[in-house]
Formats: structure tokens, C-alpha cells, sequence
């Protein structure tokens, strides 16, 4: 990160002619990106309720692993501070866990899903004139999943839903090189909340309410059009 942070700052002390964005531009930006899950499961809690005491512990939550994925982006600036970019993940694959669990499955990995989260947010920029350009941002997150389908011990089925919606908060920083190009940063905080349920009995029954809530960290490049 150190690294990363002095490259940024020498970029911005050698960047001559520089070409801030202004209203009708359009910028496009590539990043590789860090989907980083917050979850919080009360899968215990709920599959006790519905009858699976025996078969997941009260302690038992499910997990949702890390994954790096590239990420293209386009803004278009309404004026020099306000933008709004539309961003698009590739597909994110995460495998998924039980784990804390003392009942008869025990802790083992379910699978994993693949999800589409396409993202738009309204920016303020609020050094449009500098080199050192940040901001602030917020929108809306539709994920749908193509592969949502997960299996305990490779015999009781279990899915998600396939299509989520969320909000998300935005913050970050363009540094202006010459000819339109730039280097930026990024993070993102996504709302994102789906039910986890469990072919229990011939039926479908909710075993968990997952709040997913994945932090983006991204670094990348990007071209003024």
C-alpha cells in the first residue's frame, strides 16, 4: 500500500499539461478490484427455527470468501463536479462456508456463487481543477446471480436468491496525468442481503438472512474522452 501511495504521489509531482475532466466529458477507467465480503449470518439462529437444531448449531454462521476481479467503469460529467459512473464488475465468484457449526454437517465448504453486480453511482468531485482530484459517491447496486445453487455435504440442496438490490457509498481519487490519462483509487462499501434457503422435507425452507455487504478496494487507470 506504501508503494502504491508513493507512485501516486510521484505521479502527481511530474504530471505537466494536464487535462481535467469537464462537463460533457466522458472518462473510462479499468481497475483490478478486491471484493472483499462483511458478512453477518444468523444462519445458527434461523435453522434452528425451522426445525435443523440437530443439524447446525446455534454458533454456526455461513462465510463468504475474498476474490480479485477486473472492473471497467464509465463516468460522464454532467459539470466538472458532478459525475455519475456506471460500473461493471465481471462476474464474482466466492465459495461459501459453514462454519462455527457443532451439529451433525459440521463445517465444510457448500459450493461457491457467481455473481453480476452492475453499479451506478452519482459522484461530487470536489478538486475538479487539481491534479490530486477526489470524491465522494453514492447510487445503487443490482447483483443477480447465475450460479446460486449450493449443496451440504453434497446431499441437502441450498440456494440464494438470484437477483439482490442494494445501496452504495463511494470514495476516491483520481490523480490527472497529461493527454487525458489518470491513475485512480477506490473503495466501495455495498449494501447486499439475500435469503439462503435449504430443501428440507420436499420444500424450501429459509435456513439464513445473509447480509453479504462487500467492501470493493480497486486501483486502476483511466482516459479522458
Amino acid at each position: 500500500m506504501k508503494k502504491t501511495l508513493s507512485v501516486l504521489a510521484l505521479a502527481a509531482a511530474f504530471a505537466p499539461a494536464l487535462a481535467q475532466a469537464e462537463a460533457g466529458d466522458w472518462v473510462v477507467r479499468v481497475r483490478a478490484v478486491d471484493v472483499a465480503p462483511n458478512e453477518s449470518s444468523d444462519l445458527g439462529k434461523i435453522s434452528g427455527d425451522a426445525g435443523l437444531a440437530s443439524a447446525i448449531s446455534a454458533g454456526a454462521a455461513l462465510t463468504v470468501d475474498n476474490n480479485v476481479i477486473p472492473e471497467l467503469d464509465i463516468s460522464y460529467y454532467f459539470t466538472k463536479n458532478i459525475a455519475a459512473e456506471l460500473i461493471l464488475a465481471l462476474g464474482t465468484r466466492h465459495d461459501v462456508n459453514i462454519t462455527g457449526n457443532t451439529g451433525a454437517l459440521g463445517n465444510q465448504n457448500l459450493g461457491s456463487v457467481n455473481m453480476l453486480p452492475p453499479t451506478l453511482t452519482a459522484q461530487w468531485h470536489f478538486m475538479p481543477d487539481q491534479t490530486f482530484d477526489p470524491y465522494l459517491g453514492a447510487g445503487v447496486n443490482y447483483t443477480h446471480s447465475f450460479d446460486h445453487s449450493l449443496n451440504a455435504s453434497g446431499v441437502v440442496p441450498i440456494r440464494i436468491d438470484r437477483n439482490m438490490f442494494g445501496f452504495v457509498a463511494q470514495a476516491g481519487f483520481d490523480v490527472n496525468l497529461k493527454d487525458g490519462w489518470l491513475i485512480n483509487a477506490d473503495v466501495k462499501y455495498v449494501t447486499m442481503n439475500t435469503d439462503v434457503e435449504a430443501l428440507v422435507g420436499g420444500a424450501w425452507t429459509k435456513i439464513d438472512d445473509l447480509d453479504i455487504n462487500p467492501w470493493v478496494f480497486g486501483i486502476g487507470i483511466g482516459k479522458k474522452f
